[in-house]
């Protein structure tokens, strides 16, 4: 470790996971958590307001992904230079870009292509026979085929232009887009079907529970309120919300931090709220209380 850094060092706290924070050493000031086999990252910034109608998360920590799972043995001062960096000019991280999808957000064009929208107000899917259909991805919403290492490529569905379900949704934002800009840009690999090194993430909610990369923070055998203390913005938040799947995750979000009323709010696509929102249509989007969503939530897992 660079001698301007110093360490403190947390693991398995009440069965949560290894993280290392990191400080300056000349100030004393917090520059980053890094969790141990994980990408993401809690960092300082400006201080924020994430918002969508009354409900509001105000506060002055961000979430960028590291270039692969971190290890402290191969720590690099230069990627945290330049995350911190990226914070001050107020770059958008993965919770602004999680914003960016949600009802009345303006679009927003590729840099390096300007005819390709990747953000912008997305509905959740299509109605048909007076259903919202599932199964619109990230590349759904963009109108553009993906290749997947050592899988098929996979066409868009003209229909769910501008869709995106849950999991296309945190496909989207920790997959599909930067976060960071230059060569570590911080995007994670992406997969059709889980793979063992869990190394991509995956296309379904229970499937990125089991075999996304990173670790999970609440197991689903805990059932959700015993691990809200080990919950950090940006994890991946999953729920059993339909009982006609069985038990089965079935949904997922990503947790955004306490709102001003003190409660665990996160954001996600659903169908009722006809895309992301972190609002309160058909259930409100808190972790705790004895909500809808609350009783449904079974674990999480910081990518």
């Amino acid at each position: 470790m660079p001698a301007r850094f110093s360490t403190i060092r947390t693991g398995a706290r009440g069965g949560g996971p290894a993280c290392v924070s990191m400080f300056d050493a000349a100030t004393g000031r917090w520059l980053a958590t890094f969790t141990v086999g994980a990408h993401a990252v809690l960092l300082p910034g400006p201080l924020r307001t994430l918002r969508e109608g009354a409900h509001r998360v105000v506060g002055a920590a961000w979430v960028r992904t590291y270039p692969q799972p971190f290890r402290e043995d191969a720590f690099d001062p230069v990627w945290l230079a330049g995350a911190l960096a990226a914070n001050e000019r107020r770059e958008p991280d993965l919770l602004a870009i999680a914003m960016q999808y949600i009802a009345g957000s303006a679009p927003l064009w590729d840099e390096e292509d300007p005819a390709l929208q990747i953000a912008g107000d997305a509905s959740y899917g299509p109605v048909i026979d007076g259903a919202r259909e599932e199964g619109s991805d990230f590349n759904d919403y963009l109108g553009i085929a993906w290749s997947y290492a050592d899988e098929a490529t996979d066409r868009p569905e003209t229909r769910q232009f501008r869709c995106l379900d849950c999991s296309g949704y945190v496909r989207m934002v920790f997959g599909y887009r930067r976060n960071l800009s230059g060569p570590d840009a911080g995007a994670i690999a992406l997969c059709r079907a889980p793979r063992k090194q869990r190394t991509a993430i995956p296309r379904r909610a229970h499937e990125m529970a089991s075999h996304a990369p990173g670790v999970l923070v609440v197991p689903p055998s805990e059932r959700a309120a015993a691990g809200l203390s080990r919950l950090a913005i940006g994890d991946v938040v999953f729920f059993d919300v339909d009982p006609d799947d069985g038990p089965q995750i079935d949904h997922v979000g990503i947790y955004v931090g306490r709102d001003t009323q003190g409660h665990h709010r996160f954001v996600s696509s659903r169908k009722r709220a006809d895309g992301p929102t972190m609002g309160d249509v058909g259930g409100r989007s808190i972790l705790d209380g004895d909500g809808l969503y609350a009783r449904a939530f079974m674990a999480a897992r910081r990518v």
